[in-house]
């Protein structure tokens, strides 16, 4: 009997571990930068992002999620509200590639499995890295390349609403704020052999950037097993 119980329960979790809903899709929308360049509002997106997005719903509740987003963070003094910035008058443009894996949580059920329209806020966190290029200003103003990229890593706090459109489709909105433990994206502390003759702005405050935009992804997986003993 013990037996039959132990082979019941491996079946249930297996079942289950390979019944889950996935969902992959397309991340579109646009980013804006907060650091010691350009304007500080935190959400104006300035440039498109764009990327792709999979889910792996581990229960009505939460799901594991990776993404992949390209976008260009940009920087104009003249664009900020500080009268010292506009005075400087620096603006930088770099590309970025953010790899993001972590957890998404739902304010309420959303079961996928279930008829009808569902729709439910959510939060998403976990770890981001950012790959993109060094710059740095010289005593002139001038933006110049190091010839170098960096990889920065950071933290993402995203809130959303989701809701399924049709039987196999969810349209989200979401604004996603990064806090990352680099001070580099904007130039204002360079890389490498122009960090002490370069550096410029508020060295205590690392850099921040917010993706905000809509996903759209396709559904697919079978209904979960459920076992109670």
């Amino acid at each position: 009997m013990r037996y039959l119980l132990l082979v019941l329960i491996s079946m249930c979790f297996a079942v289950k571990t390979n019944a889950q809903i996935y969902e992959v899709g397309v991340f579109a929308g646009g980013s804006n930068f907060i650091g010691d360049v350009g304007a500080t509002n935190y959400i104006s997106p300035n440039q498109p992002a764009f990327g792709a997005i999979f889910k792996w719903n581990r229960s009505p509740r939460h799901s594991y999620r990776a993404s992949v987003i390209f976008s260009n963070l940009e920087g104009i003094d003249g664009k900020s509200d500080d009268p010292r910035r506009v005075q400087r008058g620096f603006s930088f443009d770099t590309s970025v590639m953010e790899v993001s894996a972590g957890m998404e949580f739902t304010f309420w059920e959303f079961d996928l499995h279930k008829s009808g329209i569902q729709g439910t806020p959510y939060l998403y966190t976990g770890i981001t890295i950012a790959n993109h290029d060094n710059y740095y200003f010289n005593q002139f103003g001038e933006y110049l390349s190091e010839n170098t990229s960096s990889w920065a890593y950071g933290i993402p706090i995203t809130l959303g609403y989701k809701t399924n459109i049709a039987s196999h489709l969810v349209l989200a909105a979401e604004i996603g704020a990064r806090y990352t433990f680099s001070d580099e994206l904007d130039g204002s502390v360079p890389d490498g052999e122009f960090r002490e003759q370069f550096s410029f702005g508020n060295t205590n405050s690392n850099d921040w950037y917010v993706f905000s935009g809509f996903t759209l992804t396709y559904t697919f997986g079978r209904r979960p097993c459920y076992c109670n003993f």
